[in-house]
């Protein structure tokens, strides 16, 4: 059993920190193996491998993608190898769908009465990806909502908001990506799903069938009954139970400090 977190965000997505800076964390921690699994992007990942070395780490080179079926369904990455083509290719086009949203993102708050300049949202963001919690923290810089959690519910994360939402692949086609890559998918915070455990289990198996190897059964959002209650289910199909604590840096989520938790990682080692 090794204390693992494979589920983590840096500056190459829409995370506070570098990614060497989240493997230095991590370690400090106490994570003896990390996932840098940012959204959409690969980008991050070869400085993470390499703090990783230098600190004495094992660190996997990840990615999250978004689903189209529904709003909160997340595929995870792991174990990628360095070459990973079929993978690249997604994300360039998940990329090029963020680009185009960021722009109906400024029409659509400005609707709302909230203008933001995406010329500082650019600037926070530093990178490639221009995500929602990039907007957030501008909305906050200037007083606009109190805190980023405030943003998602009012503006970022409503029904309405669904009306400008990006390009998105189906789930199949991201474990595809994933599977063809040479990694393992993985299904990422059920319980954002806030589905009935029959309609998650049925989801569950159609993603087995696509090739999904394991289910994010530890997470901060869930209670023991619900990791409980996932554990089995991930048993019941064969998958591989994995945790990770969705970290941002806690500019961005205070709530999700690192979660380095004991699992059987032989499956995405050897």
């Amino acid at each position: 059993m090794i204390l693992a977190d494979l589920h983590t965000h840096s500056t190459a997505s829409d995370g506070q920190y570098s990614p060497a800076q989240v493997v230095q964390r991590a370690g400090q921690a106490g994570v003896e193996v990390l996932a840098l699994t940012d959204h959409d992007t690969i980008d991050g990942v070869e400085e993470a491998v390499q703090a990783g070395k230098t600190l004495g780490m094992t660190v996997l080179r990840g990615v999250e993608l978004g689903a189209k079926e529904a709003r909160h369904l997340h595929i995870l990455g792991l174990a990628l190898p360095r070459d990973c083509a079929p993978l690249a290719r997604l994300c360039r086009k998940l990329l090029d769908g963020r680009n185009e949203r960021k722009y109906r993102i400024v029409d659509f708050l400005k609707e709302k009465g909230v203008p933001v300049d995406l010329a500082e949202v650019e600037q926070l963001a530093g990178g490639e990806v221009i995500a929602r919690p990039h907007f957030a923290q501008v909305m906050v810089r200037h007083g606009y909502v109190k805190d980023s959690r405030e943003a998602f519910d009012r503006y970022l994360d409503t029904e309405e908001y669904q009306r400008i939402e990006r390009f998105k692949a189906s789930a199949a086609d991201c474990i595809a990506a994933i599977r063809q890559s040479g990694g393992r998918a993985v299904l990422a915070h059920p319980c954002q799903l806030k589905l009935p455990m029959e309609e998650l289990e049925q989801l569950v198996r159609r993603l087995k069938e696509a090739g999904l190897e394991g289910m994010e059964c530890y997470y901060p959002e869930h209670t023991p009954q619900m990791a409980a209650e996932y554990a089995a289910l991930a048993e019941k199909y064969g998958l591989h139970p994995t945790a990770g604590s969705d970290f941002h840096g806690e500019a961005v989520h205070p709530d999700r400090p690192f979660m380095p938790t004991a699992l059987d990682l032989e499956w995405l080692l050897r």
